[in-house]
């Protein structure tokens, strides 16, 4: 049986995403900056698919600006709220220790360039506090950055509740929303979020297009230069096909965003209570404060890479963690975050379910996983210390 269960890492897209996409590319081909008929139709096809995000999202459609995904989106978000923090002596950026890496490393950067980030520490639930925010807050501080939902344990945090201090403080406050849009309820207005990235192909819609929500009144910085293209903020033609697909991709996970969980919930319960039964296994996360169809597991005494290996050759695509590490031997700078010692970070899995998969799915998943961790585990020495006492177990 093959089961893909790798959806936090890309979706497959929609077969509404790919007519959308395909029709556009034979009847929307013209440049919407130019001004005769064909680039005026292409024109009409971007705001109407920028209107249609903007409903989805509770925003406006001039607070809506096309990037190439997620990456883009959050370069600019953060370099933005820099920089023009920068401007009235304010230096200081709160984020958290488990963000994605377009985030971390972008805020590597500015460090390098004088900014001082703070990183709040994760509890073992996976979920950042408002009071944590509230408490690390200073006069200086320039931008409150913190994910929807994590793309590695699927963890939602407190939005809502963090924009809203954020508000009271007259800070900006990002988050990277990437895994939470086309999954569970996202509101601009009603979440108090001032900027926000997206990216389709974590919701069926196809690769390299994203959307960067900013508030009317925010400053962007310009991360590419060139054209006039976005209002002035992202120059380069816009990719029409691929951005009417990613509102169609949209428009369909947000209509059928009930159903769907209603789905994927029961299927993805079903694993943390088979998975749960392995020895030394450990859930990572909360147990209920989750997106629908993300799972995050620990197994002690093997390595991550051979579970993966092995899986695959069982048919079962899953990841360790972020695709965007894969190539990464340390363990996840995510597990590390949540207290998990790096030889128990090594040996994780990641298993994330859409509604196209099924039950049959869950039950293959069930039977193999356990049989593979245990053949792994009798060829461990390290599995062998820990059985014999000469090591402590350490979950």
């Amino acid at each position: 049986m093959y089961v893909y269960a790798d959806n936090a890492a890309t979706t497959k897209m929609s077969p509404t995403a790919i007519k959308t996409m395909t029709d556009a590319m034979d009847a929307v081909w013209g440049n919407p900056s130019s001004l005769h008929t064909t680039g005026q139709t292409a024109k009409e096809a971007l705001e109407g698919a920028r209107a249609e995000i903007a409903a989805l999202l509770g925003a406006e459609a001039r607070e809506i600006y096309f990037t190439s995904g997620g990456s883009e989106a959050d370069n600019q978000a953060i370099l933005s709220a820099a920089f023009t923090g920068a401007k009235k002596g304010k230096k200081h950026i709160i984020s958290t220790a488990f963000e994605h890496h377009a985030v971390l490393h972008t805020l590597d950067k500015l460090k390098k360039q004088g900014f001082e980030i703070e990183l709040l520490d994760v509890h073992e639930n996976g979920i950042v506090t408002p009071e944590q925010v509230e408490k690390a807050i200073r006069s200086d501080t320039a931008l409150v950055t913190v994910m929807y939902a994590n793309n590695e344990i699927g963890t939602v945090q407190p939005i809502r509740e963090i924009g809203a201090v954020c508000r009271a403080k007259g800070v900006l406050f990002h988050t990277d929303a990437v895994q939470a849009v086309g999954h569970i309820p996202v509101n601009v207005k009603d979440d108090n979020i001032d900027m926000l990235s997206i990216s389709a192909h974590k919701f069926h819609g196809p690769k390299g297009i994203g959307v960067l929500y900013a508030k009317r009144g925010v400053i962007l910085t310009n991360v590419i230069e060139g054209g006039a293209q976005e209002r002035g903020k992202r120059a380069g033609t816009e990719n029409i096909p691929a951005i009417v697909s990613m509102a169609a991709a949209m428009k369909e996970a947000v209509e059928t965003m009930d159903t769907a969980a209603a789905k994927i919930i029961p299927m993805r319960d079903k694993l943390i209570c088979g998975l749960s039964k392995i020895p030394h296994s450990k859930l990572n996360g909360d147990r209920e404060r989750r997106v629908p169809g993300t799972v995050n597991f620990c197994f002690e005494g093997i390595e991550g890479e051979s579970l993966l290996l092995m899986l695959d050759e069982e048919g079962i695509e899953a990841s360790s963690g972020s695709a965007c590490t894969s190539g990464s031997l340390d363990p996840s700078h995510v597990l590390l975050a949540l207290g998990m010692p790096h030889e128990v970070a090594h040996g994780s899995l990641r298993l994330s379910i859409c509604e196209n998969n099924t039950d049959a799915e869950i039950d293959h998943i069930l039977k193999v996983v356990p049989a593979v961790v245990t053949y792994l585990r009798n060829m461990s020495p390290v599995w062998e210390a820990l059985e014999k006492g000469e090591k402590p177990h350490l979950i």
